[in-house]
């Protein structure tokens, strides 16, 4: 059953941003043109609108018309974390430790979005085609309950050729296979943040209409400061909240 007029085309808008075509601050076309350039009616382009405006991909005004928007350049707030390992190998959440794929991993070789790419360093062109994505949905074994969506995009300079194209990378997973093959040790930071999900974000997580997703963006360093990996993590902003414990600084102790 192949989806409605309006998803079909906004999911291509939605890519037509994603990609560049359509950079942040750019204007779409107008409805009437949007209409005769995907052959819909034009409430079918209003509807498909409307989707990616609830996403928070778009503005749309009367004055501008509709306006790709501009993200604000985020101030990062550092708490410290630690990291932590068991059997399966290195795990950055107590919480969600006991959670284990729910379905063998997606892996494909495909363009970095644009965020992507800018944190892995790559520029435009060959390079930032070349990258490895590993896409897993992670959750509840006993349950199949899905809590987590985790796509990790490692360079091709990297990844080609070795075993972390595969889809079973053995044990310790592909932070032990990296440190195995001269990048140890690895070393991480993380950016927390939040958006509107896609529709398979949705489908997938079984997330309720107009529910955010809770972002977490990890980067993966070797000894030399060379990006080997960014993993994308995304769950429901509804169900989940990132909490740390707080310390006194020297400043803040009592006297």
């Amino acid at each position: 059953m192949s989806s409605p007029a309006y998803q079909q085309m906004a999911a291509e808008l939605r890519s037509a941003i994603e990609d560049g075509t359509y950079p942040p601050g750019s204007a779409l076309p107008k409805i009437v043109d949007l209409a005769q350039q995907y052959g819909v009616a034009k409430q079918t382009a209003r509807e498909a609108l409307a989707e990616l405006e609830s996403e928070g991909l778009i503005d749309v005004t009367r004055r501008r018309g509709t306006i790709v928007r501009t993200r604000p350049v985020r101030r990062r707030l550092t708490r410290s974390r630690q990291i932590y390992r068991d059997e399966r190998g290195y795990y950055f959440d107590p919480a969600a430790q006991p959670w284990t794929a729910l379905e063998p991993p997606t892996v494909t070789w495909a363009p970095a979005p644009h965020d992507i790419a800018a944190l892995l360093g790559l520029p435009e062109g060959q390079e930032r085609q070349d990258v490895l994505l590993r896409d897993r949905v992670m959750g509840e074994a006993a349950t199949s309950t899905p809590m987590q969506l985790a796509t990790s995009y490692l360079p091709g300079s990297v990844a080609r050729g070795t075993r972390l194209a595969e889809k079973d990378t053995g044990p310790g997973g592909i932070y032990d296979l990296l440190e195995h093959t001269g990048h140890r040790p690895l070393s991480w930071t993380e950016a927390v943040s939040a958006r509107m999900p896609t529709p398979t974000e949705s489908e997938r997580l079984h997330l309720p209409r107009g529910v955010p997703l809770l972002r977490i963006l990890r980067t993966t360093t070797g000894p030399d400061g060379t990006v080997l990996e960014i993993s994308d993590t995304r769950m429901s902003a509804e169900t989940f909240e990132i909490g740390y414990n707080l310390t006194r600084h020297t400043s803040a102790q009592q006297t």
